[in-house]
C-alpha cells in the first residue's frame, strides 16, 4: 500500500518509478528523494469527464500529479486523515475530502440524484456540498480528510444507517443512498441542516462518518 498513516493528521506516500499518485493541491508537507509535482487537468484515470464532474462539484483547483522516487508527507489544514484500502470495489467520497490516492485507481463522478432522486439533489443544497460525488474504483489506497476524527459504521441489509449529510465522509460496498426528512417541511423553515435531513444508507458496506459537521 503506497499510503500509510503517520499520525492522525499526516500520511506518508511511497513514490516509485513508473507509478503515480494524485493529491489535493497544497497537501504536500515535505518529501525526500527525486519527486515531481505537476497540476493534472485530466483528473486522474477518469479523464475529461471526471474533470467536468469535479468542476460541476465546485472543485476549481486541479489535482497534483506526484511522480518520481522517494517519500512524501501529506496533510491539509490540520484535518484528521484516514487511509482506506480498496480491493476492487468502489469508494464514494466528497471531492473536497480527498487528500491523496494511488494512480492505479480509476476516478469518476456520480450525480447524487441518480440514486436519491429529487431528494438526492436537495442534499447538495442542504449540506453545502456538491451534487456530484467522486468515485474511486480498483485496487489501491486513498487518504481522506475529516473534522475531529472518523468512525467506520457497517451497513447491513437488516440495519441501514442514517447519517447527517454534513457528517458524511465516504462509503463503499453495495450501498444505496436516499435523503429523507426527519421533520415536516414547516418545521424545517429557517434550518440549515442538523437533524432536519438524514442520509439513509442501505445494503452491504461501510460508511465513514466524521465527528464534526464543519465543512472543509
Amino acid at each position: 500500500m503506497a499510503l500509510r498513516e503517520i499520525n492522525s493528521k499526516m500520511v506518508e506516500a511511497t513514490v516509485m518509478p513508473g507509478q503515480r499518485l494524485f493529491s489535493q493541491r497544497g497537501a504536500m508537507l515535505a518529501y525526500r528523494g527525486e519527486v515531481s509535482f505537476t497540476p493534472n487537468i485530466q483528473g486522474g484515470q477518469g479523464g475529461v469527464m471526471s474533470m467536468i464532474g469535479r468542476r460541476a462539484a465546485g472543485e476549481a483547483a486541479p489535482l497534483m500529479s506526484v511522480e518520481g522516487s522517494g517519500t512524501v508527507l501529506f496533510g491539509h489544514g490540520g484535518h484528521h486523515v484516514q487511509v482506506i484500502s480498496l480491493t476492487g470495489d468502489t469508494l464514494f467520497v466528497e471531492a473536497d475530502r480527498l487528500l491523496a490516492f494511488e494512480g492505479t485507481l480509476e476516478q469518476g463522478t456520480m450525480f447524487m440524484g441518480s440514486q436519491g432522486g429529487v431528494m438526492g439533489m436537495v442534499r447538495g443544497q442542504v449540506s453545502g456540498q456538491g451534487l456530484f460525488t467522486t468515485t474511486l474504483k480498483g485496487h489501491g489506497s486513498v487518504a481522506v480528510m475529516a473534522h475531529g476524527g472518523v468512525i467506520q459504521i457497517p451497513i447491513t441489509p437488516q440495519r441501514p444507517v442514517h447519517v447527517d449529510p454534513q457528517a458524511y465522509v465516504a462509503h463503499h460496498g453495495d450501498v444505496r443512498n436516499k435523503l429523507s426528512t426527519a421533520l415536516g417541511w414547516r418545521d424545517m423553515v429557517g434550518r440549515g441542516s442538523g437533524e432536519a435531513f438524514q442520509l439513509e444508507l442501505s445494503g452491504n458496506g461501510t460508511v465513514y462518518v466524521q465527528a464534526s459537521e464543519e465543512k472543509l
